[in-house]
């Protein structure tokens, strides 16, 4: 699976952005789609990601209310529509994909970052106070 990122840039706190992630290769239609960020120094961290089959989404608690991932599976893209955007927000946001099996991913598998098989280059996010 190849994974091209795109739409960051610098906003304004309380701007938004949306970012999207074209998938390309073989499928994952039991898996999942989610984004992740890293910021300077720190470790990459779940965001959200939402379920192939059943659209099924995941937030961490940090961005719930404020980001929505949606997904248009002819297209096999996701977006990542982020509002209220906070300074803390800084990161570059990487896009991946979770396989999948013969069982539905629970959330305790699809917030782990080592649940995903594929990732695609990160684009950066800054938010300026």
């Amino acid at each position: 699976v190849q994974l091209q990122a795109y739409g960051g840039g610098l906003v304004q706190a309380g701007g938004s952005l949306r970012l999207s992630c074209a998938a390309s290769g073989r499928t994952f239609g039991s898996g999942a789609m989610g984004w992740f960020r890293q910021a300077p120094g720190k470790e990459r961290e779940f965001v959200t990601t939402i379920r192939w089959s059943d659209g099924r989404t995941y937030y961490a608690d940090t961005v719930k209310g404020r980001f929505t991932i949606s997904r248009d599976r002819a297209k096999n893209t996701v977006y990542l529509q982020m509002s209220s955007l906070k300074p803390e927000d800084t990161a570059d946001y990487y896009c991946a994909v979770h396989i999948g099996g013969s069982f539905t991913p629970i959330a305790s598998t699809l917030w782990r970052r080592e649940s995903y098989d594929y990732w695609g280059r990160g684009t950066q996010v800054t938010v300026s106070s």
